[in-house]
């Protein structure tokens, strides 16, 4: 599965001649035109930890049980499986060998849920054995990947989806209403900024992600996010990057370390301590399976094979001239963003978490599970706002019903799409392909390379798709 030695020359002349079209067709409605009218989508499962049985595992069950059936589960921890196979409420069989489920439960679907850096491995095999694929963001981390994945679903003919819930969010899509409105005229620059709190984004820094080989840093798994969103809001390519980024809050930046939350010295001494057997679910599905591969959920913050950077900044100049400031801190005292798109004759602004624009006292260590929720609520009483100004003084202040979980009420969107009603009307391009998941990571891949190189890098140096200044 290696994709190492897949040459620059090889590549132009596999995908050289992609069509932007194609890759542009929207890929839930392709998948679903292979199915036969009623039947039930068979669905598979790689990679059964927390976002995989949730997520895409139970919340499916609950759902969407009259449209599809899962028919295998897949993981390398045979106690993860026996775990996911009960919280999810699933009768089917379990696998820690790939390749052999997909030959014995023939899916139409197998839905990729596993480590960042493992996706294409995944994504490719699934495509070259017959199946559509639902990916978990980012598509992979690094460019070569990410060009096997693109050259697989060309050859297959098969799709991929990229799972970008945020799209689907109330607050995001009003955004994204307004802009194509034209109120403020033409966009000239856009200032992004996103907080993760001292509880969620310290939990990167316990887990995986917080090693490059895995995760290819927050500016792969986080910001794949939030590149995404800027691509679908400014409806043009990215061309070129350049970004800051450093490692001096988590990681070898303290005094003291220990194995990991359950065994440290440090316990009263560090703000950062989590015990994770007061959360049941984790400690079953995590904690009490570390015996088949010796993964650590609750790992140390201050272990000092963490490599990831904990700020970024980054700044994107697209196809059709905007400029885009960005940037996400790791240990702010709070949870959320703000973003401004500046244009010719006004601005728009809009915000979510920050505590002075709203009366709502929030614990932070519960905003990532309350959006983490699939119990979807919006209120009349509580809405979050998008400001939209003239240049010339007027202005007006769009309330949005506040969702309180699932992703702003994206999480389930995105999936009535998928598995409920694909041909559910979708005129603000919500659905994301690989073309898609390709120019997110693109964004992130340049600034972890402009980083490491002190220099401005070309997207065209990263791939051979087509960059538009205006998507069709």
């Amino acid at each position: 599965m290696s994709t190492s030695n897949l040459s620059r020359r090889k590549f132009l002349g596999a995908t050289g001649t992609i069509a932007a079209g194609a890759m542009l067709l929207n890929p839930i409605e392709s998948l679903a035109s292979n199915m036969k009218a009623g039947a039930k989508q068979k669905l598979a499962m790689v990679g059964t930890g927390h976002r995989g049985t949730s997520f895409w595992g139970q919340n499916i069950v609950a759902r969407y049980s009259n449209e599809t059936e899962f028919v295998g589960l897949c993981d390398i921890n045979p106690g993860r499986l026996a775990f996911a196979k009960e919280f999810m409420g699933v009768s089917c069989p379990v696998f820690t060998d790939f390749e052999e489920m997909v030959r014995t439960t023939k899916p139409d679907t197998v839905i990729v849920t596993t480590v960042d850096a493992t996706h294409h491995q995944f994504i490719i095999k699934a495509l070259e054995m017959g199946c559509n694929v639902i990916t978990e963001k980012p598509l992979t981390t690094d460019e070569d990947k990410c060009r096997a994945i693109l050259e697989a679903e060309k050859k297959t003919g098969r799709k991929v989806i990229v799972g970008f819930n945020y799209r689907w969010g109330i607050q995001f899509t009003k955004l994204k209403e307004l802009l194509a409105a034209k109120l403020v005229g033409k966009i000239t620059s856009v200032d992004f900024h996103w907080y993760l709190n001292t509880f969620h984004g310290a939990d990167y820094f316990r887990r995986w992600h917080g090693e490059r080989k895995y995760s290819g840093t927050l500016l792969l798994h986080k910001a794949t996010h939030h590149f995404d969103l800027l691509n679908w809001w400014i409806d043009s390519d990215p061309v070129e990057v350049f970004a800051y980024g450093k490692l001096e809050h988590y990681g070898r930046n303290h005094e003291f370390r220990g194995l990991n939350c359950r065994n440290c010295a440090y316990t009263d001494k560090c703000k950062f301590y989590w015990d994770i057997r007061k959360d049941e679910r984790l400690y079953k599905l995590y904690a009490e399976n570390e015996k088949y591969d010796g993964y650590l959920r609750d790992n140390c913050l201050w272990r000092n094979n963490i490599d990831i950077y904990d700020k970024m900044a980054v700044q994107i100049r697209y196809a059709n001239d905007v400029q885009v400031s960005y940037s996400l801190t790791t240990y702010s005292p709070y949870e959320g963003w703000r973003i401004a798109f500046n244009g010719m004759d006004g601005r728009i602004d809009s915000w979510e978490g920050i505590p002075w624009r709203s009366k709502e006292k929030v614990n932070q260590a519960e905003l990532h599970s309350k959006e983490m929720s699939q119990g979807v609520k919006e209120t009349d009483e509580e809405y979050d706002e998008i400001m939209v100004s003239d240049n010339f003084g007027s202005y007006e202040l769009v309330k949005v019903p506040r969702v309180k979980a699932g992703h702003g009420g994206g999480d389930v969107r995105l999936q009535d799409k998928i598995f409920k009603d694909p041909s559910m009307p979708d005129p603000y391009k919500h659905s994301a392909g690989t073309r898609d998941g390709a120019m997110s990571i693109m964004i992130g891949i340049a600034a972890r390379k402009s980083i490491e190189e002190g220099r401005a890098v070309k997207i065209s140096e990263l791939t051979d798709i087509p960059l538009m200044a205006v998507r069709p």
